[in-house]
């Protein structure tokens, strides 16, 4: 166990009861999720290298046969629809 671990735990020794419990059940969620999201990681490369090739093959296709973007609105439309989501300098 390291110095940083054992101070930690000398000083949560001091706190009452039920804060313990609560610490305790927190570590404990931590490393039961950092293991459940190393085994989800673990077990998605094949899945995301899949996504990959499907997506080089779209693009392939795409570009083969010269296709572009049809945006559906402007600079000046998507100002307007997004304005309430920039603070204004103005006020």
């Amino acid at each position: 166990m390291t110095k940083l671990l054992e101070k930690a735990f000398e000083e949560a020794s001091r706190l009452p009861e039920v804060d313990q419990n609560a610490l305790a059940k927190w570590v404990l969620d931590e490393l039961h999720s950092e293991r459940a999201w190393e085994k989800a990681f673990a077990e998605s490369d094949d899945a995301l290298e899949k996504l990959a090739d499907e997506v080089r093959a779209w693009e392939k296709e795409r570009n083969a046969i010269g296709a572009t973007v049809r945006w559906r609105f402007n600079k000046n439309d998507a100002r307007v629809k997004l304005q309430r989501h920039y603070f204004n300098l103005q006020n």
